[in-house]
Order: C-alpha cells, then structure tokens, then sequence
C-alpha cells in the first residue's frame, strides 16, 4: 500500500498508537518492534479493543483485512509522517538543546495558545518515533505545530527535521549532554547545529538569543530574530531577579515566574520573544508565563512539613547540575543537595562527576547525598558529602526525619529516578 493511500485510512481514524494498553477506538495501531518486544503480535489484540487498522510488517499476523502489511513499520510511520505534515501544510517551531527543551517548549505553547490552536509534543516524545507521532497528532485545527527534538548522536537532529521540516527553529543552548553519542562538546554543538543548518539552507527563520555567543556565531547570515537584552536585539527581554523564582521585564510589563534558577531565564525570554514574533498581546504573554507551573519533575517546588523541596529529577548532565547548584546556593537556610548519578557521559564520566562533586564541596550548602557508582568513586574529604553505591543503599541509611525547616534540591538522572526521595520524607 503506497503512503497516500494509507494516510487516507489514517484520516478515517481518530489518532495513532504503539501500545494497545493504550488502545483508543478507531485508532490506527503501529506494531513497532523492540530489542525486547515485537509488536506485531499485538495488532489483533489492538484491533480486538477497537483500532480501525493496524499496520504490520510480518505477514504471518495478518489476521484479517484491517491489518494493513507494510516493509517496515517504524519507517512506514515516518514516512506518514511527512506526507501529513505536507498534507496539513502548518507552520511548524522546532526546537531543541542540551537543557531546558521540554520547559521551553511548554512555555511557548503556552504563549502561543493564548492567540493560536497549537499541537505540541507531548512530555518529551522528541526522536524517530516521538517526532512523527506528534505530526500525526495534528489536525486541519491546527494552526501552529511546536515539535520538540531531542539527539545523542550527530545526524539525530538532520534525519528529525527531514521529517518535521521545520518553518522556524530554537536551539535553547549547548552543553555537556549525550557526550557518550557526541564524543565532545564540540560534538554536541555540531550535532545541535544541524536543525540551524536546515532552516538556513531552506531559508528558515531561526529564534536566537543575543547572550549566547555560539547561538549568534552560528547562525550569521541567517534569517533570524533576536532576543536579549543586547542592543542589535529584535526585541529585548531584561532579566530582573530569580529569588525565589525568575522575573524578567519585557515592553514595560514586569512578568513574574513560577520557575526557579536564573538559568530558566533564557527559556521564559525565549517565549516571549517567540509570542512577540507572532504578534501575541503583551498581557496575554504574561498571563501566559505567569500561570506556568512546572511538572514532571522539573524545577518542581513541593512543600512537605516543614521542608521545601526542588524536586528536578526528570534529568541531568554536567552543565543543568552546574547550574542547579549555583542556584540552589543562593537558597537561604539549611540546604540539602540529593544528587544522582549522570549518564550517557562515556569516557568524561569520571572527571564530570569529580568536577560537580568539588563544587558541591566548595559551595555553601550544608549537606550534599551522591547517590549511585559514578559518584561513590569521586573523591572527597569533606564532612558535608555523604556518597552511596546505589539508591538501596541510601535508603536503608540515611534517616530524614531529623529534617526541619530545610530546603532539599533532587536531581539525577533519569535512569536513578530520584524523585522516590519523595517517599522517604
């Protein structure tokens, strides 16, 4: 089955899925397969719990006129993919980044459903499979489609965007994640790069922030627009404080923030910048920031008795928890860091994680916990670190109810799922 005849199916169905446990009625289901799972032994269970078509790449589980046998699934997928996003022909805002895409990206939409229907990624569904499904959860409604893409390889980004092809594209920063797929810095600026190379190329818009030296380097002679609060800016966006939470003032207008950490600057001013290009009203711009509050565990504050706690454990790499704890120094009375290990980081494993825990050491905070192998191996003498092997460990020692009236930051990452401090307290 050629791929216009097979969008014109998916166009009878209510949306697309990859897990039956998910199953919606007249969905079109997608037996992708795994390193631990097959999907196509799946698909008459889908069509069982009501999916109208399920499209396979095995014939020996075409069980019936609704499964729909294709060459390979996944690329079946992507390749429906492109064709909607061509059929629906809506602007679409990538983004992408070392830190901060999916916040940034919830906040753009924010901003921009104020005035627009927008579709965009849900959490963090931003690679091969991520990208395409978001397009296919656009409809004829849609007015503006924001597409998170997240990479730990070179090309990553390039093959996203031959599939998103993007009208206008945000790269929130460069740091020291994926080094393990990137091998450097230098890698992950490459890599990050390629979405600047395909807007530039296809005579895109790129959104810039003017205090990012590498941003502005990268994307000379591009169509862009520029926001800071340099002077050569579109338009400007002036930091004003982060204690307790970040404020920024833009057209006049202070706007307040429910987000920690002076490093989610950027981000909100990214926003707004982005609001501004589409011709958002400023107070439904600051409406819109203002009311944003973090989920998911990132940059989430959670009262529990007397303690507050900064609950960003959703993920971590060299640069967010430099910068996480920079922040939380700032923080007034007894301080509590619960750190976890950082993946993904290859043969500079040993080095970033005795990089953070000497400025953990050295920074004001009464007490740092590092939990997992990669920070039981650094090195320490200070009476402020406690280090454990794994998160057992940790939770058959350490006794968190002589804890009052402190502010505790959890952050690691994914793989350490931290956030199960939260039941301990």
């Amino acid at each position: 089955m050629n791929i216009e005849n097979l969008h014109s199916l998916f166009l009878e169905c209510n949306s697309v899925c990859t897990d039956t446990r998910k199953i919606k009625k007249d969905d079109m289901f997608f037996a992708l397969k795994g390193d631990n799972f097959n999907g196509n032994m799946y698909a008459e269970k889908a069509l069982k719990k009501g999916a109208k078509y399920a499209v396979i790449d095995d014939n020996q589980y075409k069980t019936s006129a609704q499964a729909i046998v294709v060459n390979n699934v996944l690329e079946t997928l992507q390749e429906l993919a492109i064709f909607h996003r061509k059929h629906l022909n809506v602007p679409i805002i990538a983004l992408t980044g070392s830190n901060g895409k999916t916040t940034t990206k919830e906040l753009i939409n924010a901003v921009l459903s104020q005035k627009y229907k927008t579709t965009a990624t849900v959490g963090n569904l931003n690679n091969h499979i991520g990208v395409p499904l978001t397009l296919l959860s656009m409809d004829l409604n849609t007015e503006i489609g924001i597409v998170e893409m997240g990479a730990n390889h070179l090309k990553e980004i390039e093959f996203l965007c031959h599939i998103a092809k993007p009208d206008y594209g945000y790269i929130t920063n460069f740091g020291k994640a994926h080094l393990e797929g990137f091998g450097s810095v230098e890698g992950v600026i490459t890599g990050k790069s390629e979405m600047y190379d395909y807007l530039m190329a296809n005579n895109k818009t790129v959104f810039v922030n003017g205090n990012d030296t590498i941003q502005v380097n990268k994307t000379k002679g591009a169509n862009r627009f520029v926001f800071g609060n340099n002077t050569f800016v579109d338009t400007t966006i002036e930091f004003i404080d982060a204690q307790p939470f970040v404020a920024c003032k833009y057209n006049g207008l202070i706007i307040k923030s429910q987000l920690i950490g002076d490093y989610n600057f950027g981000n909100i001013a990214a926003a707004i910048a982005i609001g501004n290009y589409f011709k958002v009203a400023d107070d439904a711009i600051k409406n819109a920031v203002e009311n944003y509050i973090p989920t998911n565990n990132r940059s989430q504050i959670i009262k529990k008795g007397t303690n507050n706690i900064i609950l960003d454990a959703y993920n971590a790499n060299p640069t967010s928890m430099h910068a996480a704890l920079l922040n939380f120094e700032k923080q007034t009375g007894p301080k509590i860091a619960v750190l976890g290990d950082m993946f993904e980081l290859g043969n500079d494993a040993k080095k970033e994680h005795q990089n953070i825990t000497d400025l953990a050491t050295s920074l004001n905070i009464d007490k740092t916990i590092f939990i997992g192998e990669n920070f039981y191996q650094s090195e320490s003498d200070s009476k402020k670190v406690i280090q454990y092997k794994s998160f057992e460990d940790f939770k058959n020692d350490f006794d968190f109810t002589q804890m009052k009236n402190t502010t505790l930051l959890i952050k690691g990452s994914r793989g350490m799922a931290l956030e199960r401090v939260l039941e301990l307290l």
